[in-house]
C-alpha cells in the first residue's frame, strides 16, 4: 500500500492525502517562488516534519521514562540558499519544561537529534537545534 497520493490541483498548488487515514495536506508555492503562500510550501513542510519527527521520538523516549512531554513546543525557520533554489539551513526551538533534570534533557536532546528525519536530510543542510527550558 502507498504511503501517500497527491494530485496538481493548478496555481502551483498540490493536495495529498494519506492513504491510511484518509487526511489531506495542501501545498501552495512561497510567494517568492511564484506562489501565493497560501498554504505549507514543500520545503515547509520538509522544515515542520524536522521538528515533529524529534518531538516524536523525544515524546517515545520520554514515555519510556515516565517523563511528561505535554505542551512542548517548537518554532521553525526554514532558510533557502539561491542556487541552487534548496534548504540551507533549519533552525529549530524547542520550549521544553523547567523541571527536567541534567540527565533527562541529555537523554531527550540526543533522541531529538537522531530522529529519522533528521539523519535522512542532505548533511550540507544545517540543523541548528536550541532547546529552551523554561
Amino acid at each position: 500500500m502507498s504511503t501517500a497520493t497527491a494530485r496538481y490541483t493548478g496555481n502551483l498548488r498540490t493536495e495529498a492525502t494519506h492513504t491510511a487515514s484518509g487526511n489531506t495536506i495542501f501545498t501552495d508555492a512561497p510567494v517568492d517562488n511564484h506562489g501565493r503562500g497560501e498554504a505549507f510550501s514543500p520545503t515547509d513542510l520538509v522544515s515542520a516534519a524536522l521538528g515533529a519527527c524529534m518531538m516524536t521520538i523525544m515524546g517515545i523516549v520520554a514515555g519510556r521514562h515516565e517523563l511528561d512531554l505535554t505542551g512542548v513546543s517548537f518554532e521553525v525557520t526554514k532558510h533557502m540558499a539561491a542556487e541552487p533554489r534548496r534548504i540551507a539551513q533549519i533552525d529549530l526551538q524547542f520550549r521544553m519544561p523547567a523541571s527536567l533534570s541534567a540527565k533527562d534533557r541529555t537523554i531527550l536532546e540526543n533522541a531529538a537529534r537522531t530522529c529519522p528525519v533528521a539523519l535522512s536530510l542532505n548533511p550540507e543542510i544545517r540543523q541548528q537545534v536550541q532547546f529552551l527550558y523554561e
